[in-house]
């Protein structure tokens, strides 16, 4: 009886996760990917594309609501959010950077399970410097490119390519084209001539790096892991609004509110999410 009621309460706080990571995902500067490592999914969830026939029985029920949230964090309640983001651009990013800030400790416990060794150290700083030579140089790029079926699949691409190496956001990827937008409308308009394509890529994409990225993740973990958190950090750095920070006092205190928030959700998320494992 005891176990069937954790299981009911944990259904809704899977979801509630499985949308953050959704509105991460759509969120530019955000990575869906950092936030299913920070809730402790994206190992199962990469075991489960790796070998779907395989681990279908065990780990499906358990993603289920993940999956589930992350679709309606996604369609639905990202357009929300993306106005926030849009009218309050520095509070909002400082809130999530909070989240993720406010995930490490746990994280950084987490990649040394196994051990951490020298290579382990490297790993997470060739990471880094990997994210803010790719980020940097797509800032600094101003590129545009008219959409079509083609573009459409490497969008797909870079969606699946966001989930499967976390702390690689899709939108900072297509912004700098001019993909992003029409890209996210076409899916909240549900437009075949988007759907169809970007399906078609993210497929692909997971079909064929899921397996490698999970046979990394047995055979390396330490090493893995590490690059992981490397390429998380550097991701978070590249987002934090620095000039927000001087515009006005006023600006720099709402600033660190929203930071400190953050934290402190990502803590209790973390104290809870421990409690109902």
């Amino acid at each position: 009886m005891k176990n069937i009621t954790r299981s009911v309460f944990r259904i809704p706080f899977h979801f509630l996760q499985g949308a953050l990571i959704g509105l991460g995902a759509v969120l530019p500067g955000i990575s869906g990917g950092v936030l299913s490592v920070v809730f402790g999914v994206y190992k199962p969830l990469m075991e489960l594309l790796a070998n779907p026939a395989q681990n279908f029985k065990t780990h499906a029920p358990r993603l289920l609501p993940y999956i589930l949230g992350y679709i309606v964090g996604f369609m639905q309640v990202a357009n929300l959010l993306a106005y926030f983001l849009t009218k309050y651009p520095s509070y909002s990013v400082c809130l999530f950077i909070g989240l993720i800030a406010g995930m490490l400790p746990s994280l950084w416990k987490e990649a040394g399970l196994k051990g951490r060794r020298a290579s382990s150290l490297l790993s997470m700083f060739l990471s880094m410097c990997a994210v803010f030579a790719l980020l940097i140089s797509l800032n600094i790029a101003s590129i545009k490119i008219t959409p079509g079926f083609i573009w459409y699949l490497f969008c797909g691409f870079c969606l699946a390519l966001s989930i499967i190496a976390p702390g690689m956001s899709f939108s900072t990827l297509l912004m700098p084209l001019g993909l992003y937008t029409p890209f996210v409308e076409g899916i909240g308009r549900l437009l075949p001539e988007v759907l169809v394509p970007g399906g078609i890529g993210g497929l692909i994409t997971i079909v064929f790096l899921s397996k490698a990225v999970n046979s990394l993740f047995d055979s390396h973990y330490s090493v893995v892991f590490h690059g992981i958190v490397g390429i998380i950090i550097a991701a978070t750095v590249m987002i934090v609004p620095f000039d927000s920070f001087t515009l006005s006092t006023r600006d720099c205190l709402l600033n660190i509110f929203f930071l400190a928030a953050g934290v402190f959700t990502a803590s209790l998320l973390d104290k809870m999410n421990g409690r109902i494992a």
